[in-house]
């Protein structure tokens, strides 16, 4: 009994011991950022490098105002529940078909969409530039928002959740003579909240944190997004390093918080999906 008592204790400190430095580096870059937020303008680059012997909160009020972050904030919100509003219905609307409805080919059909996912952003950024200025969509809402209302990913999670639906529900609806839309918005949704809301988070987080396709197709000021708005203390000569990481601890903090409130349905919707 003491033997295996011991090893076990054994294998958990063997496992400590390997998990530990790898949280430590995780978890240091954030660290820095929010030690860099605290310190005096001009110090960030000076020791001790976490622990900062001075605090200054007011580098985050100062952040704010150096920049419209207000109006940052609220095109991100904006573009982000539109796109996530819309991911969750089309990829519903989708999924629900390539679940539930027969058709000739339809898991040829699926694959192949699901195929697209493989192809990289960068390879076809040019063409939707393209489409895009050709619809006269540049610093525009309809830019940062039409490009993204689809996604091959929520379809996926969204249809490995409808599949895990015993059939005997939606033929015991059929034969009550509920339609389609009925059978998935009031028996198949409900039953699938835990991976729509996973669907959801995914969505939030990647439009939230994208910085690239919004540099390209948004430069007015009243319609850059977050990630995009930080810029605003790099200059050509001279970064402010204190207030833009104050910034960024302040862009971070809707993700981390969303995260961290639907973690019980994020885990469970990924378990659901059997996703790893």
């Amino acid at each position: 009994m003491f033997k295996h008592m011991s090893k076990t204790l054994l294998n958990k400190v063997f496992l400590l011991l390997i998990i530990l430095p790898m949280v430590f580096l995780m978890v240091m870059p954030y660290m820095w950022m929010i030690t860099a937020s605290l310190k005096e303008r001009g110090h960030v680059s000076e020791p001790p490098y976490l622990v900062p012997n001075t605090f200054d909160f007011s580098n985050y009020s100062k952040a704010w105002n150096g920049a419209p972050f207000g109006k940052y904030f609220s095109n991100t919100l904006f573009v982000a529940v539109v796109v996530v509003v819309s991911r969750i219905f089309f990829g519903a609307l989708a999924a629900y078909v390539f679940a539930f409805i027969d058709f000739k080919g339809r898991d040829i059909v699926y694959f192949v969409y699901l195929s697209t996912m493989m192809i990289p952003f960068y390879a076809i950024v040019i063409p939707l530039y393209l489409l895009v200025n050709d619809f006269n969509w540049l610093n525009s809402y309809q830019a940062l928002i039409f490009p993204r209302i689809v996604d091959a990913f929520a379809i996926m999670i969204l249809r490995q959740a409808f599949i895990s639906i015993p059939r005997e529900y939606i033929d015991a609806a059929s034969i009550d003579g509920s339609s389609h839309w009925y059978i998935l918005w009031k028996i198949v949704f409900p039953m699938c909240l835990p991976s729509v809301i996973t669907s959801a988070v995914f969505s939030f987080l990647f439009i939230w944190n994208d910085f690239f396709w919004p540099f390209l197709v948004a430069n007015d000021t009243n319609l850059r997004v977050i990630q995009t708005g930080l810029q605003a203390f790099t200059g050509r000569y001279l970064t402010e390093w204190t207030y833009w990481m104050a910034g960024t601890v302040i862009a971070s903090l809707p993700p981390v918080l969303l995260f961290i409130f639907a973690q019980k349905y994020y885990i469970s919707g990924l378990s659901r999906t059997g996703l790893k």
